[in-house]
């Protein structure tokens, strides 16, 4: 059996990215800082170790590989960002994204402040509120990962978008009627599916902007 190390080099592997070594043992880090702090943050509803590494670790790096192919992030937004999946393993392994994570709950802020300063990522941040509330410059990627429906999520962030600038939703099966319930001025422009290694089940990414007005 292989060892968390490994297996995240694997993982990364099947996913078509080499894991250097400072990213693997940062993410090995973050893992074993949300075991830790689990418990008193309740940061995740995954316990075990190996659980998490799939579940959690793998999920976020499946995304990796789209976000370097659209490439508008110098600024990526994190809404719900929980325990900081995704925004915490994007700005480990794309360092030259500024990541933000928010999130309403002040312990997780204060754990996702916490990782930041022990993995030394200067491009990872977090700020407590309701993300309708946030005063921030835009962004050109706003993520999220099991926050709300596409409607809510588009609608409560939109202020937040730039120019140009692309909506990414992480999410199980393609949520049809979500899609359909999208505002006019919204486009879902594609949906990607998503292999995650060592993981059953489906997942996707919908990607949306602002529609261009003619």
């Amino acid at each position: 059996m292989l060892d968390r190390g490994s297996r995240l080099c694997e993982i990364a592997g099947e996913l078509g990215f080499t894991l250097g070594s400072r990213e693997r043992d940062r993410l090995l880090e973050y893992l074993a800082l949300l075991q830790r702090w689990n418990g008193v943050y309740n940061l995740t509803a995954v316990r075990d170790p190996e659980a998490m590494l799939t579940q959690h670790l793998a999920d976020c790096m499946a995304v990796i590989p789209a976000l370097e192919r659209v490439r508008p992030a110098g600024r990526l937004l994190d809404v719900g960002s929980g325990g900081g999946l995704p925004g915490v393993v994007i700005a480990t392994l794309m360092a030259d994204v500024d990541v933000t994570c928010v999130d309403t709950v002040g312990k997780k802020v204060a754990f996702l402040r916490q990782v930041a300063g022990t993995l030394g990522l200067p491009n990872l941040h977090a700020m407590h509120g309701r993300v309708e509330s946030l005063q921030a410059l835009p962004f050109d990627v706003i993520a999220s990962r099991a926050f709300a429906t596409l409607a809510d999520f588009t609608r409560l962030t939109e202020g937040l978008l730039s120019s140009g600038g692309v909506w990414m939703a992480m999410k199980g099966r393609v949520p049809d009627d979500e899609i359909t319930a999208l505002r006019v001025e919204i486009e879902m422009f594609h949906v990607e599916p998503l292999i995650v290694p060592g993981l059953d089940g489906q997942r996707c990414l919908v990607w949306m902007r602002k529609r261009q007005r003619a």
